[in-house]
């Protein structure tokens, strides 16, 4: 495949979004990565979103460019094979990442036994080992009380899994801490993120932890509107939405001149002795000044307010459906060069983005082609364990290793 990655080789036992997106991600960047599967797939192998005929476009989503061994490891020997290649020898090898409880064949102790300078992520829910998932940790990280109408009394829950998303970039980014590492000292490590930990980071980090201990308040509700500036949502003539925000003194001069209410703007300045050039001011003024501006936009459509503040060089973007944005967006097409139509086995061919990193010393890797269930179990089997033909036939005929023909 090429990329900065090229023969980085990680093997994955994971679920869900975390620890696949991370090293898909890798993936992405040229590493090889090597996905050890139960026979029947893992627990999101026919997670929603599916096709027609049952495939999971969520797995096929977070497993692109990836290579997949299947294994009976409910047995001593598929749990064998499996520690096997992920201790296989390889200076860029040795690297396994999971989100799944680390115990029994995928005990660090047992691993490192196996190789000494084994790198291993281990992701979480929470430090204390207990069950989270990111709704969850997002309940308790505060945002769905902030989230919503100013008026509402109950939480709403964000349906992005933010911090999955998160946790997953973070892996992938101490993993390859961890790989510089190891080639600086010769020391492996495991590496342990706890889910919940990204999340109250992130607050921290947001100064929302500051805002409590320091002003002695806490966030409340502001609907649509962006805390501390202003933005908000305007509705259109045909019934579409336009975000726009002014969080910087020249969006605000576009925006105004934009919308034509800059003499309004201006009297409401005098009236009321504030210079709006001001974030709190702004923000202190959002509701009189959407009042300005929400009859502009209700006098065109969004063609016209595209046209219009795209001139005037104003931050803004359009509300649109997932439908609309594959159907209508031009960044969510062939047009950008970061989605290739690909044929995906089993699924057909859609729509695929490469990795949105675009490294002018390497441009980018090859659009990523999702594994089918127990693909690449002979070649995993055979290149990397030494595995003959007829060892590869035993273990097939016994159901301790399978390829794609009965998944």
């Amino acid at each position: 495949m090429g990329g900065v990655l090229q023969g980085l080789r990680i093997v994955e036992h994971g679920a869900f979004i975390a620890g696949p997106f991370a090293t898909m991600s890798l993936a992405r960047l040229g590493a090889d990565v090597i996905r050890i599967d139960p026979l029947q797939g893992g627990i999101d192998h026919t997670r929603w979103p599916v096709t027609a005929s049952g495939r999971s476009l969520y797995w096929a989503g977070f497993n692109k460019g990836k290579k997949s061994v299947r294994l009976n490891l409910k047995t001593p020997e598929g749990q064998e094979i499996a520690q096997r290649i992920a201790t296989a020898r390889g200076e860029d090898g040795g690297l396994f990442v999971s989100n799944l409880p680390a115990k029994g064949w995928m005990d660090q102790a047992a691993l490192q036994a196996l190789r000494e300078d084994l790198i291993m992520i281990s992701i979480v829910g929470s430090r204390d080992g207990s069950t989270a998932i990111d709704y969850t940790v997002n309940s308790a990280a505060g945002f769905p009380m902030v989230t919503g109408p100013a008026d509402l009394p109950t939480p709403v829950n964000h349906v992005l899994p933010a911090w999955d998303l998160l946790c997953g970039m973070s892996a992938a980014t101490a993993l390859l801490a961890a790989v510089l590492h190891r080639r600086k000292t010769g020391h492996g490590q495991l590496i342990r993120l706890a889910l919940a930990d990204i999340a109250f980071a992130a607050v921290g980090d947001l100064g929302l932890i500051g805002e409590v201990e320091i002003n002695g308040t806490g966030r409340s509700r502001y609907g649509n509107d962006v805390y501390g500036a202003f933005g908000r949502d305007f509705e259109t003539a045909d019934g579409r939405y336009a975000m726009v925000a002014a969080v910087s003194q020249g969006q605000w001069a576009a925006l105004c001149k934009a919308t034509g209410t800059e003499q309004q703007v201006a009297a409401y300045e005098r009236a009321h002795g504030v210079d709006l050039m001001s974030d709190t001011a702004r923000f202190d003024a959002r509701d009189a000044i959407a009042d300005m501006m929400a009859p502009w936009f209700r006098l065109q459509t969004l063609g016209e307010v595209s046209e219009l503040l795209d001139a005037h060089r104003v931050c803004w973007g359009r509300y649109q459906t997932f439908e609309q944005m594959v159907r209508e967006d031009p960044r969510c097409s062939s047009e950008n060069p970061l989605f290739e139509s690909i044929d995906h086995p089993g699924i057909g061919a859609m729509l695929t983005p490469r990795s949105p990193i675009d490294m002018s010393g390497t441009g980018r890797v090859e659009t990523c082609v999702t594994p089918l269930l127990g693909e690449h179990t002979d070649e995993i089997l055979s290149e990397m364990l030494g595995m003959g033909e007829a060892e590869l036939g035993r273990l097939h005929d016994r159901k301790i290793v399978a390829g794609t023909d009965a998944g």
